[in-house]
């Protein structure tokens, strides 16, 4: 296994599933239960987004190939997706959903989907299956990282925001936008270049 290539797509996953950006909205719609209801669903959410994740991931070659999509059109869409949830961590908007507490328990939508399982992790997750499916025990790994790494910074949220305080959370948010900024950028150039030489 090449823990390198690993790390660098749990990397990749954890930036974009956004940890940090998520903690205020799952503050907002968990925000009215007592902790022990709480943490059971976070982790209900958390674990379903991990299975939309393995089934995206495992049946990439599938759904691209049923779509008509070739790798290159992928990077470009992922580049794009990518460099469009950047710009929001780096210049926030307030929703919403992050001004009002919900009361009602939430199932799949939008814990589940899209925060965590969102087009953007969905789209790397595509990308890795269909360019290197012969690798697909060490991109479950590098997700699994990632969605681990994603799961003890929001169930240990509101420790964390009492540590970091509102800025510190937002002046982190900002830096993993930075760095995902450059991976999209990346992304984006590598969908031009594979789309360039196969014309």
């Amino acid at each position: 296994m090449n823990w390198s290539d690993i790390a660098a797509a749990a990397t990749t996953l954890f930036l974009v599933m956004d940890p940090l950006g998520n903690v205020p909205v799952f503050n907002a719609v968990l925000g009215g239960f007592d902790p022990a209801r709480r943490t059971a669903v976070m982790a209900r959410e958390l674990l379903l987004a991990l299975l939309i994740l393995f089934g995206f991931l495992f049946a990439g070659n599938a759904v691209l190939s049923f779509l008509g999509l070739t790798q290159s059109s992928l990077s470009i869409a992922g580049g794009i997706l990518l460099f469009i949830i950047s710009l929001r961590m780096i210049f926030p908007q307030s929703t919403p959903l992050e001004q009002k507490t919900e009361t009602e328990e939430p199932f799949l939508v939008p814990l589940a989907v899209p925060l965590i399982a969102g087009p953007s992790t969905i789209a790397i997750l595509l990308l890795l299956s269909s360019r290197q499916p012969d690798r697909l025990d060490e991109w479950s790994i590098a997700l699994f990282l990632a969605w681990t790494g994603t799961t003890l910074l929001l169930i240990s949220s509101p420790l964390l925001l009492r540590i970091l305080g509102p800025q510190g959370s937002r002046a982190m948010e900002r830096l993993m936008g930075m760095i995902l900024v450059i991976l999209a950028t990346q992304m984006l150039l590598n969908g031009i270049r594979d789309f360039v030489l196969t014309l």
